[in-house]
């Protein structure tokens, strides 16, 4: 039988995917019978020299050395039953797992890469000092579209983080995920150590993504126009919203729950929470959690054009991500026009009569990773973890209504809020922060508003701002990244101003949302929202941890 050499390739991939390192050593898979004994020593002896797919000289998506296995995971992995598994309950002996109770959340890592910023305090320090991540765009060609800004990370290494080989062939959707919870991880004080000592069984990662490796799917039909022979083999698991979340336990060694949600632009909370109730319920210990997006690539700008959704604020970009302000301030004749930065062309009735000019005028795609390391609260005092803030719980809701627009009403809205607040027992008197969804689009950040209002017009501590104003919107991640944003306000006890909010929109208190400067604030409960296509409301519940 004559092999293909694309299913010697991946016979060679599938066995270099079983190598650890030498004081670990694995059984290797059986190879198919078509296979010499030749060829698989020499696969073998390849693999050994360091020559693996994703590793320099073990198979790890974080670097050089593999975290060991422990006895239930080579056992798992060699196929040998286990006798703890695999042997029958004895009859009267089985008992009724008792329901959980009071088992309490809190945050105790951080990990971020954005726009501004890949470290938690430098990221919130930027945020601050209202600064902005929006520039114009320099990945790719992007002169004939009419929006050419985005919050584009454009300082990003994986140095330490990832293994080269995989640093350089993976869609960068898939590197943030793996860098930034890495990052958490060390930001919580899971040592290399510390990880063996954990109860594999009892971790698990739950990390999602909106678009997926959109640049892997490009990347693959591009190919494809050549020759099927040229598709990387790798552009199906790269382009799958999961692979993240897969890869992070794969190396970690964690078989807890291990899998992606995708919501669109609320995808991150949807993990957060769906996350922190497999501590509640019992099932796990530690969670990795979060989201991640890079859809800044010509078919992600072209989606989000045709969709009308972008700001085109070209020539000033850092003031294009306008959260709250105003949308049409006029038409003027076009001789009267001083400062073009001040204006965006959405209509003309004749090219040399009249303009439009707008502020509020769409959103500013960006891209990036959110991950945060949950853990329930004894474990994390056993270990003696530091501890950000304690997640009290969230809600999810439908619109119900349309695929892209929000209900009008903000129904949907008002309802996710008031079952995060009746389901974690948050009195509405006690929420003094939110850390809104508002993107800068034209219905969103109004509905949002009211939504708001409605559910917390009696509280005259209330304030509001929203993390877009100087990330853009982050997509998968935004719900992350502002998650960790909202921790951290909780923890320094300072809170970020809305940079771009120069003229309220009609009915807007400015008592109510942040300045052009950051406050002071005594956080009681924290509340973060992320809103995506499709109608899907997320909210969740923060609070200063209290040894209660």
């Amino acid at each position: 039988m004559v092999v293909s050499p694309l299913c010697t390739w991946l016979a060679a991939a599938a066995a270099c995917m079983s190598v650890s390192s030498q004081n670990d050593q694995l059984t290797k898979p059986a190879f198919s019978k078509f296979q010499s004994a030749t060829r698989r020593k020499a696969i073998t002896n390849k693999c050994n020299r360091g020559n693996c797919f994703f590793a320099e000289n073990a198979f790890s998506c974080f670097g050089y050395k593999q975290v060991p296995l422990d006895q239930r995971q080579r056992a798992a992995h060699s196929g040998k039953p286990m006798a703890m598994e695999m042997e029958p309950a004895k009859e009267g002996t089985t008992k009724k797992k008792p329901l959980m109770k009071n088992r309490r959340v809190v945050v105790t890592g951080v990990g971020v890469v954005s726009p501004i910023g890949h470290d938690p305090d430098m990221f919130y320090s930027n945020l601050l000092e209202g600064i902005s991540g929006i520039s114009q765009i320099e990945a790719f060609d992007c002169s004939e579209f009419p929006s050419r800004i985005a919050g584009e990370i454009k300082d990003f290494s994986t140095d330490g983080w990832v293994a080269p080989k995989l640093s350089k062939r993976a869609d960068k959707f898939l590197l943030y995920m793996l860098t930034a919870g890495k990052k958490a991880l060390a930001d919580g004080g899971i040592t290399e150590d510390l990880l063996q000592d954990l109860d594999k069984a009892r971790c698990g990662v739950l990390i999602g993504s909106a678009l997926g490796g959109m640049k892997a799917i490009h990347d693959g039909f591009e190919a494809l126009q050549v020759s099927y022979k040229k598709v990387n083999p790798f552009v199906v698991p790269f382009a799958t919203t999961n692979v993240g979340a897969a890869m992070l336990a794969i190396d970690l060694g964690w078989v807890g729950p291990s899998y992606s949600i995708s919501t669109a632009c609320a995808t991150s909370n949807f993990c957060i929470l769906s996350a922190a109730n497999h501590i509640i319920r019992g099932e796990v210990d530690v969670m990795l959690c979060g989201g991640s997006d890079s859809a800044i690539i010509p078919i992600g700008l072209g989606g989000f054009t045709a969709c009308r959704a972008l700001s085109q604020r070209n020539s000033d970009p850092t003031r294009a991500s306008r959260p709250w302000d105003v949308v049409l301030l006029g038409i003027i004749p076009r001789f009267a026009l001083k400062d073009p930065s001040d204006i965006v062309l959405l209509y003309t009735e004749d090219a040399f009569d009249f303009l439009m000019v707008q502020d509020r005028d769409g959103f500013v795609i960006g891209e990036g990773s959110g991950v945060l390391l949950l853990e329930e609260l004894e474990h994390a005092k056993k270990r003696k973890a530091k501890i950000y803030a304690e997640l009290l719980g969230g809600s999810f809701t439908s619109d119900a209504y349309h695929m892209i627009e929000p209900h009008p009403e903000g129904s949907g809205v008002v309802l996710c809020i008031e079952k995060a607040l009746a389901q974690s027992g948050v009195k509405r008197k006690d929420v003094n922060y939110i850390n809104a969804h508002a993107a800068s689009t034209p219905a969103g950040d109004l509905n949002e508003y009211q939504a708001i209002l409605h559910c917390f017009e009696e509280n005259p501590e209330l304030k509001i701002n929203s993390t877009k104003s100087m990330t853009g919107h982050l997509l998968g991640a935004a719900g992350a990244v502002e998650a960790i944003a909202t921790v951290k306000a909780i923890q320094t006890g300072w809170i970020h101003p809305n940079i771009n909010l120069e003229n309220p929109d009609k009915g807007l208190d400015m008592n109510v949302l942040v300045g052009s400067k950051k406050e002071r604030l005594d956080i009681k409960v924290a509340l973060s929202n992320s809103f995506g296509f499709g109608g899907h409301n997320s909210s969740i519940l923060f609070a200063p941890y209290k040894n209660v």
